[in-house]
């Protein structure tokens, strides 16, 4: 049971190259499980996190309508984004500058082999980064992600999540609002829910250009202390 995770900061990069990388990441892991099972070896399964910024991208997972993409493909190439259709979870999200982006590519079987307490335990994580710098984050009921005033008519989300599981390997995963531009999220329905806002860090803190290397350092901490890992 391999409790090592691989961190690995990939900067700004291209969503479709970083998509393509996760794969990649995500067949190596898969791979050696069904190697150990045929062969019936024991060989340790490697586990990543990765941090990456994107270019402006609108994101619809499988499940999500298209209809909440409210810019024609025209209008997508006038303000500099790209679209993709994905395979995880979840609706429509936005990723551009300002956010940080992690993709947890896990082998639960390292850690335990259930997908909701793994998608709380991401959002709890960032529930404490967020604690430590005194912003309430919580869960809104049958809506993943991390929210600031559920139940009110304020009710915002500062970070989205979206993940995809197979034989117990993870990949995409969550990302938060840090200096985000929040004005291109006005061009979706973020996550197909309407009537409900989005907000980021340095919005609720009144902070110019935050400091984005200490939230993610942030983040880590909790992360390998929810997992009981050790992050390298």
């Amino acid at each position: 049971m391999n409790k090592k995770i691989q961190l690995q900061d990939l900067g700004n990069k291209d969503f479709k190259v970083t998509w393509e990388y996760q794969e990649k990441l995500f067949k190596e892991i898969v791979d050696l499980k069904i190697q150990n099972r045929r062969e019936e070896t024991n060989i340790e399964t490697p586990n990543y996190f990765l941090y990456v910024e994107h270019p402006h991208v609108y994101t619809l997972g499988k499940s999500g309508a298209i209809s909440n993409l409210l810019l024609s493909e025209k209008q997508l190439e006038a303000k500099g984004a790209t679209f993709y259709k994905i395979n995880r979870g979840g609706d429509i999200t936005y990723h551009g500058p300002g956010q940080i982006v992690g993709y947890p590519i896990l082998d639960l079987e390292n850690f335990f082999t259930d997908i909701h307490k793994y998608l709380r335990f991401l959002e709890e994580a960032i529930i404490l980064t967020l604690k430590e710098y005194t912003i309430i984050g919580t869960r809104s009921e049958g809506e993943t992600g991390v929210w600031i005033d559920v139940g009110t008519p304020f009710a915002r989300k500062i970070c989205a999540m979206g993940v995809r599981a197979s034989r117990w390997v993870t990949m995409h995963g969550f990302a938060l609002n840090v200096n985000t531009n929040l004005g291109y999220f006005d061009n979706i329905i973020p996550c197909g829910i309407k009537g409900k806002a989005v907000t980021s860090l340095n919005v609720e803190l009144g902070v110019d250009n935050f400091d984005e290397q200490e939230v993610k350092d942030k983040i880590v901490k909790h992360f390998s202390k929810l997992f009981e890992c050790t992050i390298i």
